[in-house]
């Protein structure tokens, strides 16, 4: 994309969000002396920073307080595409921007999937169970050595023999020995049990792990899970020297989906969508929910362009199904997704590229949907990455 292009676009989103795009230096020029030239790239871009978290607050005549800052700066700095395309809709919705409704939107959009709560039980609970076998274990052990040291030592002890010489003594001796051999014996048979019990409790906790990890509605691994395996494959890709690229997927008109034909279609629609991706992408490829009605998709050894072209067909694909809503033989119409995709390893951080191929998919949304956009390639020190 050019450097119109990507000001073009900027300017777009901006004004959906209620702002003024910035001027750029090939505009016509402005008073020098209203503002001083930077004197570095670095201090340059937090100054524009500034001046578009500045204009996001006075645009929408909000508070400037830690909360509306870090908002402000999610939003301009294009790092929380959720938040923006709430506001972006909001603004197009012609609602204004207040605080209680940044404060409701923000947490919804910040708060965990409820699968991660659980996931953070069930390790706490993994780690828990596994102390406790270990420390089970090695009561069991320490108490089978004891049990035989005590029966050894029990063979040569008769209480009744030891009365009958007179010496009482070694007899109470011999009562309280058998006695401690046969509760020894019996805390062995408890620990065995509880041997028993906590493998299984580990069995049930292992299933519920991979629940929670599954999204329940598509069958696909859930974000939790994704985060998982990229950080796998990255790790595989580097050793190997594998291509990697990742992609977001989002439904087009999903909204407009469940309001015409209602939540079950719309979640008929998103396991559709789940099934075409999974079915018709490379088996090295690891389709996932992300959330809502957006998938991500992690691809290796594939270049970053067999990974736009597999996409597309995928894309074009599901464009080309006629779907009806078997409920109502209504036709949905046609059903399309929109896409963004970069290259891991032309990032020094991967996470990075995921943030591209988030904002690259922004893009697909905004110049019209049903299409893939790339993610441009960073540049570092005015040349493009060596992974490029």
């Amino acid at each position: 994309m050019s450097e119109d292009e990507t000001h073009t676009v900027r300017a777009g989103w901006l004004h959906r969000l209620g702002l003024t795009p910035r001027r750029r230096a090939s505009d016509p020029p402005v008073d020098a002396s209203a503002c001083p030239p930077p004197t570095d790239t670095t201090l340059q871009r937090r100054r524009e920073m500034l001046a578009d978290v500045s204009s996001f607050l006075m645009a929408h005549g909000l508070p400037v307080n830690s909360f509306t800052l870090d908002v402000a700066h999610k939003v301009m700095a294009e790092t929380d595409t959720r938040l923006m395309r709430a506001v972006e809709d909001r603004v197009r919705a012609g609602e204004p921007i207040t605080l209680d409704w940044l404060e409701t939107v923000a947490d919804r959009c910040g708060k965990p999937e409820g699968t991660q709560a659980l996931q953070d039980l069930i390790e706490r609970l993994e780690s828990t169970i596994t102390q406790f076998a270990q420390t089970a274990s090695d009561a069991r052990s320490a108490t089978s050595r004891y049990s035989s040291a005590l029966e050894q030592h029990a063979e040569g002890l008769d209480a009744n023999d030891a009365l009958q010489g007179g010496d009482t003594i070694a007899a109470q001796i011999a009562v309280m020995v058998h006695d401690m051999l046969a509760r020894t014996r019996l805390l062995e048979g408890e620990l065995d049990r509880s041997a028993r019990e906590t493998r299984k409790l580990e069995k049930n906790l292992a299933d519920a792990r991979r629940e929670a990890e599954v999204d329940y509605l598509t069958g696909l691994p859930n974000r939790r899970a994704f985060e998982a395996v990229f950080a796998q494959e990255v790790a595989e890709a580097q050793q190997a020297g594998h291509a990697l690229c990742v992609a977001f997927c989002d439904i087009d008109h999903f909204k407009r989906i469940n309001d015409a034909h209602g939540h079950e279609a719309g979640d008929r629609i998103l396991r559709t969508v789940a099934k075409t991706l999974s079915r018709l992408l490379p088996n090295a490829c690891h389709v996932a929910r992300h959330g809502g009605e957006e998938f991500v998709i992690v691809m290796r050894g594939l270049s970053m362009a067999e990974a736009v072209a597999k996409l597309d067909e995928v894309r074009g694909a599901m464009a080309g199904r006629r779907l009806i809503n078997r409920s109502t033989d209504i036709p949905f119409g046609q059903i399309t997704f929109s896409a963004g995709i970069a290259d891991v390893r032309a990032h020094e951080d991967p996470r990075e590229a995921l943030r591209c191929a988030d904002r690259a998919l922004y893009v697909a949304k905004s110049e019209g949907r049903n299409r893939i956009v790339c993610a441009p390639v960073p540049f570092v020190d005015g040349m493009r990455t060596a992974n490029s």
